[in-house]
């Protein structure tokens, strides 16, 4: 199946007709409008700073589900503890540039190009892109940030400078996301770690019948505070 080229067009051919790896798309920009629908439809950019815009929908697809994250007895311990505080939204631009920074064993440089930052940063400031923190004696040492559209979360990228600081970051997020019940959190592809922290494997059928539903509801725009925390947005 050829790989589709985009134009100025904001529009995107239909995710079920990706290559076997899953790459459906080259060119186009990083406008918002462009990711906030390539979202909406189960697609996402990812590509190195030396290749063209590359646009994938991956058949299968891993997913979060909130209530299932898998804590291990050392995760627990560490969040008894209580030795980090977790925020929302208070410094989104470290953590993607942190996220960019980190090394990855499967991966030879990093996919988060300068283009990549200033996209998710205009993202963040329209109140689609959000940053979850965890500090530890006030220095930044984990973190992950996403998009949010509807009752989903995609998720694109954690850190950590401390033991389970990342972990602690989504075990917050995922604490969250149940509260405001969230449908899921899109891992996108598989990792050792996302497994190991309770990702499954799904269908791109299923995966898209579950994203339309989930983008029935409103999406949480906006900086996400601590005063939300009780609260279900827009249920």
């Amino acid at each position: 199946m050829p790989v589709f080229k985009l134009t100025d067009k904001i529009a995107f051919p239909d995710p079920t007709q990706a290559e076997a790896d899953g790459l459906l798309a080259v060119d186009g920009d990083l406008k918002p409008e462009r990711l906030l629908l390539a979202y909406s439809l189960g697609i996402f950019p990812w590509y190195s700073e030396d290749s063209r815009i590359m646009w994938w929908s991956p058949n299968p697809r891993y997913i979060v589900e909130p209530k299932n994250l898998k804590r291990s007895k050392s995760l627990e311990r560490t969040l008894r503890k209580n030795q980090f505080i977790c925020q929302f939204d208070t410094n989104f631009e470290a953590v993607i540039r942190a996220c960019a920074q980190t090394n990855r064993k499967e991966e030879d440089g990093t996919w988060i190009t300068e283009e990549m930052i200033e996209a998710y940063i205009r993202l963040h400031r329209l109140g689609f892109a959000h940053s979850v923190e965890a500090y530890f004696e006030g220095k930044l040492i984990g973190g992950l940030y996403g998009v949010s559209l509807g009752k989903v979360f995609f998720g694109e990228s954690m850190f950590f400078k401390k033991r389970d600081a990342s972990k602690v970051a989504l075990s917050y997020l995922c604490s969250q996301a149940e509260i405001w019940n969230f449908h899921f959190i899109d891992a996108q592809v598989k990792t050792d770690h996302l497994i190991s922290l309770g990702a499954i494997e799904i269908e791109r059928k299923e995966f898209l019948f579950r994203l339309n539903k989930a983008l029935e509801y409103p999406s949480c725009k906006g900086k996400w505070t601590v005063e939300n925390k009780n609260k279900d947005i827009n249920k």
